[in-house]
């Protein structure tokens, strides 16, 4: 539990639940209403992973006891106390397997759900192949974490298999685990598609982004406009011409400008310009969040030799290798049955490692 316990950094984690808890307890925590809203995602994060850790070291503390009795009692190892003890001893396993995993995830969008993306390399049919392989492997490893999946668009090859997808990979935590998949992934094995049963390579690339909510509304703060009034020009009638009814709104932190004459009253021309702003600051902070997902998405790779994260080599042996962590096994059928989670847990480790020399 010490390991796991550094890993997890407690310490830190509850420093931060109590500021977290503090800052909501302040009258005036509502008072922005975005602020309060993400302060609030992160203390809930918080108080599920450290109600977690806490969990497990109870779990850990029984084991010892359970233990400690068996020793006591002189148990078999047939008997079914001690076959008890062990699917315990398994369970708690997975559980801190998990926890483990969850702690190494610290940038800011872990813990949305995914959208993944398949697109098959030169290669015709084979590449579209694959493309199905890889879909299948992450949709065996999603449903064994309890991710719900959806299949969001799907472009079929002329003869067999696909030659691009996304899935919609829904659940906390799942961009998280599934961003290490992100890059070209390589297949060499004797092609069922080939008549000569030769030896093809094929590849496909694997892009993953953060499922992002969509904004449904701006809240535009009144303190930063700037609202001007003028007389409005050109057709509309002696009214329009001879009051004070355009409207020009200036909103401060963008410096963006809307002017707005074409009703009959100030009200009315004020409620349109305001109309107006918002849809623009609306189409703003999608282009933000488009960029955003692009710098996410990182650099774009050609799918072919040389660029590939992962070979998942069939003929003419066995072996899946990560030439990222360099970590590989030759137990093919069990990765492409979607038992991911090493290379998953290497690269979060690897990235941990990086990050922690970088501060250096």
């Amino acid at each position: 539990m010490r390991t796991c316990g550094g890993i997890f950094d407690l310490a830190g984690k509850e420093r931060r639940l109590a500021e977290l808890r503090a800052l909501s307890e302040r009258p005036d925590f509502w008072d922005d209403h975005d602020s309060a809203e993400r302060t609030v995602r992160e203390l809930s994060r918080l108080e599920g992973a450290t109600a977690s850790f806490h969990q497990l070291a109870k779990d850990y503390e029984d084991l010892k006891a359970y233990l400690g009795l068996l020793e006591e009692s002189r148990a078999a190892e047939n008997s079914a106390e001690f076959t008890e003890f062990s699917r315990e001893l398994r369970k708690f396993g997975r559980a801190v397997h998990k926890a483990t995993s969850l702690a190494l995830l610290a940038e800011e969008n872990d813990a949305a759900s995914a959208i993944v993306t398949i697109h098959a390399g030169a290669g015709g049919t084979e590449s579209h192949d694959w493309v199905d392989m890889l879909t299948r492997m992450y949709v065996r490893w999603a449903g064994a974490h309890g991710f719900r999946v959806r299949v969001v668009e799907r472009s079929a090859g002329e003869v067999a298999g696909t030659k691009s997808i996304t899935l919609q990979v829904r659940g906390q935590y799942a961009y998280g685990l599934l961003r290490s998949e992100h890059g070209v992934h390589r297949l060499v094995r004797i092609s069922p598609f080939d008549a000569s049963s030769r030896r093809h390579t094929t590849f496909a690339n694997v892009d993953v982004i953060p499922e992002i909510a969509e904004v449904q509304e701006v809240e535009i703060n009144d303190d930063d406009l700037i609202v001007d009034t003028f007389r409005a020009s050109g057709a509309g009638g002696q009214h329009v011409n001879k009051t004070s009814s355009a409207v020009r709104i200036t909103h401060r932190p963008t410096g963006m400008v809307v002017t707005c004459q074409d009703e009959r009253s100030q009200h009315l021309n004020r409620e349109v310009a305001l109309r107006v702003l918002a849809s623009r600051l609306m189409a703003m902070l999608r282009a933000q969040q488009k960029e955003k997902i692009e710098e996410l998405r990182g650099e774009e790779k050609q799918i072919a030799w040389g660029n590939q994260i992962r070979s998942y080599v069939l003929h003419p042996y066995q072996l899946v290798k990560d030439l990222r962590t360099g970590l590989e096994t030759g137990n093919t059928q069990k990765v492409l049955d979607g038992e991911i989670d090493d290379f998953i847990d290497a690269f979060l480790k690897s990235e941990k490692q990086r990050a922690e020399k970088g501060k250096l």
